[in-house]
């Protein structure tokens, strides 16, 4: 079966099973191509940073892109003072505005660490979770924060300490976008997956049934051994990207943070919406290939998108793979959006359902010529490789 039969037969079953209308059938085949890219954000050019790193990448229910980064204030390092910086779009990409700095840590040895995004489309507004205090450097006790804007991204909340709820334990969302439940179990349910510390390494969920205003510890796939220094080749799950697939499981792909197994991604699936991740569920998949960083990933009416520097010993090689089959395997073609040095990377869409956003998915990424941190680029990409 084509690549574009097997998309047409996809989108209709989804269309007929959970959402009427809202899928197109196409006998198009994918062939995706970077159709816009434009820098957002350039290192030691913008006010008092030095550093823009760890990008993320979010729609908004009023179809709105939200791009975010931490600005790092005196150096390149993961710990230091950060501003949260925050540029927004309404025109699919095409323009965006002004850099506007939403959290400021002042001059703290040990800032904040971005952060996942995740949209609430039930109530219109979107959240963004992120850390202080992560490395337990100079400063105590570790918290998970919350930020949450009404308005489509222009202005956002006093942040929130969700340690009353969450406790006081390290853990770092993301980086990348939580995920809204579309599908039971548990529909509407917003969960945030993030990582530990080195030592104390895994992943872990996080989830709220009542828009935000209540979170509760979820999953848990702990490192081995757990809160004891780790040699190369242990088992130590870190950085991770959650999706929920059409059959209402998450499916949450994993950085492999001291290369257990392969030099590759961990992959694992949470069948009860994010309260467990059961080792039954994982496995390691060799065809990406990865050189331990944090990764985007998608799944868009049926196929999964995903994007690593794609080489097993340096960040470089940015690329955009694709699969037919829920991950069991990857299409042989893969987009190279930068040959160069890249790094982290988040993926995202729109979701009105409109012809016009079906043939798009949005990328954001570490980019540069000599390393890979010196700016934070946005590519639109025409999934049908701009012929519709």
């Amino acid at each position: 079966m084509g690549t574009g039969v097997r998309v047409s037969v996809l989108c209709a079953l989804l269309s007929a099973v959970l959402c009427p209308g809202v899928c197109v059938q196409t006998s198009l085949q994918l062939d995706p191509l970077v159709y816009q890219e434009q820098l957002l954000w350039v290192g030691g050019a913008q006010g008092h940073v030095n550093t823009f790193r760890i990008p993320l990448l979010s729609f908004t229910p009023k179809g709105s892109l939200l791009a975010f980064a931490e600005g790092r204030k005196a150096s390149a390092s993961d710990v230091g003072a950060k501003f949260i910086a925050v540029r927004r779009s309404t025109d699919k990409g095409v323009s965006w505005s002004k850099t506007t700095f939403i959290v400021d840590d002042g001059t703290q040895a040990n800032g904040l660490n971005l952060g996942s995004v995740v949209v609430d489309e039930e109530m219109g507004f979107v959240i963004l979770i992120y850390s202080i205090c992560f490395y337990d450097y100079q400063c105590e006790p570790p918290s998970t924060m919350m930020v949450k804007s009404i308005d489509d991204g222009v202005t956002w909340s006093v942040p929130k300490n969700l340690s009353e709820h969450l406790g006081v334990k390290s853990f770092c969302p993301g980086p990348g976008l939580g995920i809204q439940k579309r599908i039971e179990p548990k529909k509407g349910r917003l969960i945030v997956c993030g990582h530990g510390t080195i030592a104390g390494d895994g992943v872990f969920c996080i989830y709220s049934d009542d828009h935000g205003e209540k979170w509760e510890n979820g999953a848990a796939l702990k490192s081995i051994p757990y809160n004891q220094n780790k040699r190369a080749l242990d088992f130590s799950p870190d950085e991770c990207q959650p999706m929920e697939m059409l059959d209402g499981s998450i499916v949450i792909n994993v950085r492999n943070q001291n290369r257990y197994h392969c030099r590759c991604r961990i992959v694992v699936r949470s069948l009860d919406a994010g309260e467990t991740l059961p080792v039954d569920n994982l496995y390691f998949d060799y065809t990406l290939v990865d050189p331990v960083v944090a990764a985007g990933a998608l799944q868009k009416e049926g196929v999964l998108y995903f994007t690593n520097p794609s080489s097993e010993e340096h960040r470089v090689n940015l690329t955009l793979r694709w699969s037919l089959t829920d991950g069991k395997s990857w299409e042989n073609k893969a987009l190279q959006i930068w040959p160069g040095p890249s790094g982290y990377s988040c993926i995202t869409t729109l979701n009105s359902g409109s012809a016009e956003d079906r043939k798009y998915i949005f990328v954001i990424y570490e980019k540069g010529k000599k390393d890979y941190f010196e700016t934070i680029s946005f590519a639109k990409i025409h999934l049908y490789g701009g012929k519709v």
